[in-house]
């Protein structure tokens, strides 16, 4: 497997934490050197290890910003057959 590098630019925000002490966050992370990107995934406590995720250019962050925004997030979830 080839070896890769990140850095956490900018932690923006925890969504979520799991029994275990494992949170979702939402980061600004910057991969193998490269410009930093927007980052939703999983992460060990300390960042020791991660999950999978979802890397968004700020394009694509604006996008679903817009996306959300467009949310009724009050009412109930859509139920699906």
């Amino acid at each position: 497997m080839a070896e890769f590098s990140y850095e956490i630019v900018e932690e923006l925000g925890v969504l979520s934490e799991t029994p275990r002490g494992w949170t979702k966050e939402f980061n600004l992370i910057s991969w193998n050197g490269r410009e930093p990107k927007y980052d939703i995934r999983e992460w060990a406590p300390e960042h020791e290890k991660m999950g999978k995720g979802v890397t968004l250019s700020a394009d694509e962050a604006a996008e679903l910003q817009r996306l959300l925004s467009n949310l009724d997030l009050d009412e109930e979830s859509p139920e699906f057959e």
